[in-house]
């Protein structure tokens, strides 16, 4: 059996999924006896209290006043390098490829060739940044850099092999859910908060960007509200909120929708919705409709990116083109009236997400890539994972 590893991860530590399933991922391969060091600007929201095995290692920027702006990247690839001979680190394991595959990059160059790169591309880092032709090149470096490249989604291997040329081997490692945080729970005093008897809670969780198309998720809910009483609950904060809460009052929505603003427990959050909504135009796997699934409730959305490797039409959720909000609006009426279509739903994306999303299968997914770059054996066969 191949011996516990020490992992240096890296992710933006506040926004987003990508710092969401970096720092799960940490506390999972903490638990399995691996020594984590986080190295990151901040403490990532996600990691809460003490761990053991989970260390931090702040990234501090030089604030010299010949620096125009504060030059983030090198420190922080310094600071790899610190970390990564301090502690005699076997893997630095980046998520996003922009700095951060090129911060990892330079700390090799410092460290030496026995420090071996794992670069997970989670999305906007590919489908938004690799756009922009004057990173291109970096980008591709980083990941051509890299030991191993992972990938959360087919959608997203795709579209980084289109824009970038990219012919090297890329992992697919799903987004997971931990089951032992988000599962169904009975929340009917919060729930009660927010609805009435006979009511439904449609949701929507963002960063509120206009490649989440919140426009979209008012426009499906007025259609639904005229239809069945229902409330609409909206978790996040963004640039397009303001837009969004001028949009509720000019229909007239006002007294049916909630802002929640950002929330840490989102799987309690979850637990009190019937519908999640996800129109995005963009979406490199839709990691809340994967926490929805694993608290039982289905998801309406959009036929954009990975979505439909993890929501299955008319079976855990239905899907949509872009943009098609009253096709939407219908799937939405059509599960909210059936309970017999609903509770069917509800049980399939239970399943799913417990069987095919679960961390188990997911994290020795990731150290078996470990091990394969390091040269050593897998530790042992990667898990059936029950509902």
């Amino acid at each position: 059996m191949s011996r516990p590893l020490k992992i240096g991860i890296t992710c933006y530590p506040s926004l987003g999924g990508s710092g969401v399933v970096a720092t799960e991922l940490g506390k999972l391969l903490a638990e399995k006896g691996h020594e984590i060091h986080f190295i990151t600007h901040s403490i990532p929201f996600r990691l809460g209290k003490f761990h053991r095995n989970i260390y931090y290692h702040e990234v501090e920027v030089s604030d010299y006043y010949v620096f125009r702006y504060p030059p983030y990247d090198l420190s922080l690839a310094s600071k790899m390098n610190q970390v990564a001979r301090l502690q005699k680190l076997d893997i630095l394991h980046v998520h996003y490829a922009v700095p951060h595959a090129i911060c990892a990059y330079l700390a090799k160059q410092m460290a030496g060739d026995e420090l071996k790169v794992v670069t997970t591309l989670h999305g906007t880092d590919i489908t938004v940044l690799a756009q922009d032709e004057t990173l291109k090149d970096i980008i591709r470096l980083g990941i051509r850099k890299s030991d191993a490249v992972t990938a959360v989604s087919q959608d997203l291997i795709r579209e980084t092999r289109e824009l970038l040329d990219i012919n090297e081997p890329i992992d697919l490692t799903y987004n997971f859910v931990d089951k032992r945080v988000y599962y169904p729970r009975s929340c009917s005093d919060l729930r009660a908060d927010f609805a009435g008897p006979g009511e439904k809670i449609l949701m929507h969780i963002s960063n509120f960007r206009p490649v989440k198309r919140t426009g979209d998720v008012v426009d499906i809910f007025a259609r639904v509200s005229a239809k069945i009483p229902a409330k609409l609950l909206l978790v996040g904060e963004g640039p397009d909120l303001p837009k969004i809460q001028a949009k509720i009052q000019r229909l007239g929505l006002s007294e049916r929708v909630h802002f929640l603003g950002k929330q840490d427990d989102v799987a309690q959050v979850i637990s009190i919705a019937d519908l999640m909504l996800l129109p995005s135009e963009k979406e490199s796997f839709g990691l809340v409709a994967l926490e929805a699934m694993a608290c039982g409730v289905p998801t309406i959305g959009s036929q954009a990116g990975g979505i439909p490797e993890l929501v299955v039409h008319g079976i855990t959720g239905y899907l949509s083109p872009i943009g098609h909000t009253e096709e939407m609006a219908d799937n939405a009426i059509r599960l909210l009236s059936d309970d017999t279509l609903y509770a069917s739903f509800r049980e399939a994306g239970l399943k799913r997400a417990h069987q095919e999303f679960c961390d188990e299968r997911v994290t020795r997914q990731y150290e078996d890539i470990y091990y394969r770059v390091l040269g050593l054996p897998a530790r042992e066969p990667v898990p059936v994972c029950q509902s």
